[in-house]
């Protein structure tokens, strides 16, 4: 058995845009779902969702049959943790509130196993390489990893250039309702400081080489980030989507 390739990871170096949306509910049947709707990626939300490793793994296993890309966002940037989300099967992480390239630098470590990082060593234990059945997983598994870290915070913009720039990231993703927080306009991700903000990140990002992303829910300010180069959008959660539509079918009445 031949290890698959991580086409999310892919996308990023072929400029190609991907359009994703956040699986908050922690459950796997909605999941699957959210897959049937024709997203290109789809993000388990450890930060904010009720997620850990047993619905990690069912969602892992729902969107398996689908031609979509399971990501995750762990809560924090415990080594010990992404070993355990990589050996599931995880291979694409968007790992919030990274503030510095040393804390970019410890991630790109906590992925990949020795000499280039930290990961211990137990694939025959684990679902990442069926349990053995994927022929030379350890030489080939690092290729297929791919990691976006988030920038969220005034110490994350200022540090920008030099998390973009290290050896490892894939992509930078920019969060506007942390970053509206940090602006001093929260709970309005659309403010005009903001915008201006992540539009002003957006070529940095580009120039250093990486994809670039950023939340966006409406099409129109969407299509202006990707003019100044960000390729991977997040643009709905399964939660509000629900909670929308259902409001929705309630007025209609």
């Amino acid at each position: 058995m031949k290890l698959p390739e991580n086409t999310f990871k892919h996308a990023f170096a072929e400029g190609r845009r991907q359009l994703g949306a956040f699986l908050a509910l922690g459950d796997a049947h909605s999941a699957e779902l959210m897959a049937s709707a024709g997203f290109d990626w789809l993000l388990i939300d450890c930060e904010h969702g009720p997620n850990e490793l047993p619905s990690i793994l069912a969602q892992l296993q729902a969107l398996a049959g689908y031609p979509v890309q399971a990501v995750l966002r762990p809560a924090d940037h415990d080594p010990a943790r992404i070993k355990q989300y990589l050996d599931l099967g995880v291979r694409s992480l968007l790992v919030p509130m990274v503030d510095t390239a040393a804390q970019a630098q410890a991630l790109v470590a906590a992925m990949h196993y020795p000499p280039r990082g930290i990961r211990g060593v137990g694939a025959g234990m684990a679902r990442a390489a069926r349990w053995g059945a994927v022929q030379d997983y350890y030489r080939h598994a690092g290729g297929q990893l791919c990691l976006a870290v988030q920038i969220e915070t005034l110490a994350g913009l200022e540090n920008l250039d030099a998390i973009a720039a290290v050896d490892g990231v894939d992509g930078v993703f920019l969060g506007p309702a942390d970053l509206a927080a940090a602006l001093g306009h929260l709970g309005e991700p659309l403010h005009a400081d903001v915008r201006a903000a992540v539009e002003a990140a957006l070529p940095r990002i580009r120039a250093a080489g990486k994809a670039a992303g950023v939340y966006c829910a409406d099409p129109a300010i969407a299509a202006g980030y990707g003019a100044l180069g960000a390729s991977f959008f997040l643009i709905g959660a399964d939660a509000i989507l629900l909670r929308t539509a259902a409001v929705a079918a309630l007025g209609r009445f």
